[in-house]
């Protein structure tokens, strides 16, 4: 696996790990290219996650040891604020529960209410913006959201989450060290990791035949865009637009975002305006849906997103999820707790609740994500932890980035999208 790893999963929704067959086909395709190297930006970096079992293809951890050496979360001090009271376990209400679609097992759900006697009002957004506004604006009350890294970045600085009791959380000792001290949120007090993935390309293996190798070209040359049969789609997410746009013109996200370079920023704004007449449309919920049934031929959108698919229309053999020889987005979703959440205690129950070692390998054998949940390992589907879409080999994770915190320069970004689509 050289420049590119390419995985079509199959899935079966909500059956969590009771071992019910499933099929799938596990691949890497060497590409033409050289490997590109993607820039990793500065020592804030966050450490890549713990290994897999030995019989998968996962990275193992790069980052500096110290981490692992450090006070299990769980030990850490409660803080002094409305989650101070809460106990492990304790509920303080029912529980309003604001998540990505397509996120969570309804069975997970229905277990936590059973077990805890309270009742989950479970509603869903398409991106990080949208749960921001919702939860900046107050228009809805929410006890637990599910940020991405840079946004639990984001929120914290404008004081939109509670600081975390982990003497209510004790599961979250479970999470991988790796998880525990992202630069988006250093001395982890304002969120527990959920689920990881990365950002790329699906398409049909007619497309990558055509090619000989995925990239970025596909969508945003014109010439490399004319190849393809069909049509093309993105996300309608603007820091995944625009951070795809960057990769393709060479540059590193963490470097862009982090030296605030908004010439850069503006260039690749210019490049989605260009490409906006080639795009069928923007879509962050059915990209890969629509992959599978034949509206697109390429679509940008997130790996498991993509295995859902791909499953559900047997399409395994038609069509793949790729990684760029470019490289592309690595991404953290997280909970983390609203300001001005109703009932804590309901939320730290929830958490530890899903950072139980059984239940998180439950969450991911069903999303088909990444687990940030070191306990859960044992738990997980071995075609999980062997896709190399899924657990990414180093090669590979080298060339993804984190998408930075990005204060003032986000309002560009959006800005960017928003004057494409126009």
């Amino acid at each position: 696996m050289n420049s590119m790893t390419t995985t079509t999963v199959a899935r079966q929704r909500g059956q969590g790990c009771n071992g019910r067959s499933r099929l799938i086909l596990l691949g890497a395709i060497v590409g033409i290219a050289s490997l590109l190297a993607a820039a990793c930006g500065d020592d804030e970096e966050a450490a890549e996650p713990a290994a897999a079992p030995e019989t998968t293809q996962a990275p193992e951890p790069t980052a500096d040891p110290e981490p692992a050496e450090e006070a299990a979360p769980a030990e850490e001090a409660a803080p002094a604020g409305p989650a101070a009271h809460c106990a492990a376990g304790e509920t303080d209400g029912d529980l309003t529960f604001y998540n990505w679609a397509e996120y969570i097992d309804d069975e997970l759900l229905a277990a936590f209410e059973a077990e805890t006697g309270i009742n989950v009002d479970y509603t869903t957004y398409e991106s990080n913006e949208e749960m921001l506004t919702k939860v900046e604006s107050g228009a809805a009350i929410y006890d637990l959201v599910v940020p991405s890294d840079y946004m639990v970045d984001t929120m914290r600085r404008e004081g939109l989450l509670l600081e975390l009791n982990y003497d209510a959380i004790p599961n979250s000792a479970n999470i991988d060290p790796a998880f525990t001290s992202p630069p988006f949120d250093p001395d982890h007090l304002y969120h527990v990791a959920y689920q990881w993935g990365t950002t790329g390309i699906g398409m049909s293996y007619e497309v990558l035949d055509i090619l000989g190798e995925s990239t970025w070209a596909v969508i945003f040359d014109p010439d490399t865009a004319a190849l393809v049969p069909g049509s093309i789609s993105m996300l309608d997410d603007a820091p995944e637009a625009v951070s795809a746009a960057l990769k393709y013109l060479g540059y590193s996200i963490t470097d862009v975002i982090n030296n605030r370079n908004e010439d850069a920023v503006r260039e690749a704004g210019e490049l989605l305006r260009a490409t906006n007449e080639r795009l069928l449309k923007y879509d962050s919920v059915t990209f890969g849906d629509d992959l599978v049934n034949g509206e697109v031929d390429v679509a940008h959108g997130w790996s498991g997103g993509f295995a859902l698919s791909i499953f559900e229309a047997d399409a395994y053999e038609t069509h793949v999820y790729t990684i760029p020889k470019e490289g592309g987005v690595r991404w953290v979703d997280t909970m983390a707790i609203p300001h001005n959440a109703d009932n804590v205690c309901s939320a730290h129950a929830m958490i530890n609740f899903l950072t139980d070692a059984e239940n998180g390998a439950t969450l991911t054998n069903w999303t088909y994500y990444g687990s940030p949940n070191a306990a859960s390992t044992p738990f997980i589907l071995d075609e999980i932890l062997e896709d190399p879409g899924i657990y990414p080999p180093p090669d590979v994770y080298a060339r993804l980035e984190l998408i930075p915190q990005m204060g003032d320069l986000g309002l560009i970004v959006q800005d960017m999208l928003t004057e494409a689509k126009s």
